[in-house]
């Protein structure tokens, strides 16, 4: 997927603007098509800059644990593995 020009605070902050102006003048001002405000509005809607803090905090501790979760898994199918063949 490819990256973000802006961080999740500045985006929260370009909505608060539009909230203040009109969509179209906000996104000629900072050079976005005005269906990626609308976007961001259904994604970072009613957020407060914290709150997407608190949810990339929250995001990258999900994909450590998963990857924790996968090495587990794969440490586990080993161990089984060993343990027929020595039968």
């Amino acid at each position: 997927m490819k990256k973000s020009h802006y961080t999740e605070e500045q985006i929260v902050l370009i909505l608060r603007e539009a909230e203040l102006t009109t969509v179209a003048a906000t996104a000629r001002k900072r050079g976005v098509a005005e269906q990626t405000i609308y976007r961001w509005r259904k994604q970072f809607g009613g957020m407060e800059v914290s709150d997407v803090r608190e949810l990339r905090r929250l995001r990258e501790e999900n994909a450590r644990l998963k990857k924790l979760v996968a090495e587990r898994d794969l440490e586990v199918e080993v161990m089984k593995e060993i343990q027929a063949k020595k039968w």
